[in-house]
């Protein structure tokens, strides 16, 4: 929890010294106020890093093509020349991802993500899949993360200006 607090910090300074004003001087704190609420919820003071970065990753503002490579960095294994992901950290992907709408009451069930991972391993005679696959996986919008290509786009709408005037 602290490691997660120190950067939590370091990053809102950076982004506050990029965007002056723009950045609310408390965010780092209410920031780690939610990874607490998605993933410490019996209080034990711990929050994987792994998870609290794939919270961030699907919560910033970078494009989901962006978002989708940092997944697969942050969950895959290497294995000699290729980085696989496979069905158990996929799983946990999937579960620490769902923590996020789970927060305000729209949690999905553990057959959901049991259903997902079939759907994106669905073919694969191997054990792991390469990153191309996960990648092409999740351009499909598979339920269980549908909130997420949901979620950009609205996001993506709030820059949209139109130059038109009302009369």
């Amino acid at each position: 929890r602290q490691q997660i607090s120190r950067m939590l910090m370091k990053l809102f300074q950076r982004a506050r010294s990029e965007k002056p004003g723009q950045v609310d001087p408390r965010a780092a704190e209410f920031t780690l106020g939610l990874l607490i609420a998605m993933y410490d919820r019996s209080g034990t003071g711990y929050v994987r890093t792994r998870s609290a970065a794939a919270a961030l990753i699907s919560l910033s503002g970078d494009t989901l093509l962006a978002k989708y490579r940092a997944f697969f960095q942050f969950y895959a294994v290497p294995d000699g020349k290729e980085t696989l992901i496979t069905q158990s950290a996929l799983r946990s992907l999937l579960t620490d991802l769902n923590q996020v709408p789970a927060i305000v009451g729209e949690s999905c069930t553990l057959s959901c993500v049991e259903i997902a991972i079939h759907d994106c391993f669905h073919g694969v005679l191997n054990a792991a899949i390469v990153e191309e696959k996960f990648l092409s996986w999740l351009r499909s919008e598979p339920a269980v993360l549908l909130w997420l290509p949901t979620c950009y786009r609205l996001s993506a709408t709030e820059m949209v200006s139109h130059q038109a005037r009302c009369r």
